[in-house]
C-alpha cells in the first residue's frame, strides 16, 4: 500500500510538471469527487457493521478522547521543540503544530493573525504532514499497531487519510480515526489563535 501511495504522489508530481495551469480547477473537482466516493464507501462498510462498532465504542467510552488529546500534545510539543532548535519563536512553532495537518485553515489563520511568512510555513508544514502520513500509515499500522497509525494523519483522519486508515487497519480503528479527526479539527480554530498570541 505504501508503494502505491508513493507511486501515486510521484506520478502526481510528474503530471503536474506537464499539465497546463488551467487544469488545476478540474483536478480540484476530481479530487473532491474521488474523496467523496471513498468516504461513502467507508460509511457503507461502517453502517453494515454498526452493532459491533457501537458496542466497541460504548466499551471505550470517553477513553476514546485520549487519542486526539495525545496526538494534539505530541504535535504541538514536537513542533515547538523543532522550532526552537531551528530558531523559530516558540509561539509560532506551537501554533504551526496546532494545525494538525489542516493546512488550508492553519495557513490562512496564521497569515491573518500573525504574518504571511508564518502562514506560508504553516501551510507547507501541514501539507508535508499529510503527504508523510499517506506514506507512513500502512507501515505504522503493520509494524506498531492499528491505533498508532492514527497519529500521523492528525485532523485529516476524518477525511483525506481516513480511506487509507480504513484500508490499512480495521473498521473499529476507522471509527476511532474519524473521532480523532473530528476532535482535532474542532481544536484547530481554537488553539492556533491561542498559541500564536502567547
Amino acid at each position: 500500500m505504501t508503494l502505491l501511495v508513493l507511486a501515486a504522489v510521484i506520478g502526481g508530481i510528474v503530471s503536474g510538471v506537464f499539465l497546463p495551469p488551467s487544469s488545476v480547477g478540474l483536478l480540484d473537482n476530481l479530487t473532491t469527487v474521488a474523496l467523496t466516493i471513498l468516504l461513502v464507501g467507508i460509511g457503507i462498510d461502517l453502517g453494515q457493521n454498526k452493532d459491533t462498532i457501537l458496542k466497541d465504542l460504548k466499551k471505550l467510552g470517553w477513553h476514546i478522547l485520549y487519542i486526539p488529546i495525545l496526538v494534539a500534545l505530541g504535535s504541538i510539543l514536537g513542533t515547538a521543540v523543532s522550532g526552537v532548535i531551528i530558531g523559530i519563536p516558540l509561539n509560532e512553532a506551537a501554533a504551526i503544530g496546532a494545525g494538525f495537518g489542516w493546512y488550508s485553515l492553519s495557513g490562512v489563520l496564521l497569515a491573518k493573525l500573525h504574518s504571511v511568512e508564518t502562514g506560508a510555513l504553516a501551510f507547507l508544514t501541514n501539507v508535508s504532514r499529510e503527504v508523510i502520513a499517506l506514506l507512513l500509515i500502512p507501515l505504522i499500522a503493520n509494524r506498531f499497531g492499528f491505533l498508532t497509525s492514527i497519529a500521523p494523519g492528525g485532523a485529516t483522519t476524518m477525511d483525506t487519510t481516513l480511506p487509507l486508515i480504513a484500508k490499512s487497519t480495521d473498521r473499529n480503528t476507522a471509527v476511532i480515526a474519524f473521532v480523532n479527526g473530528l476532535v482535532l479539527s474542532a481544536l484547530v480554530p481554537i488553539l492556533v489563535p491561542l498559541l500564536i498570541h502567547l
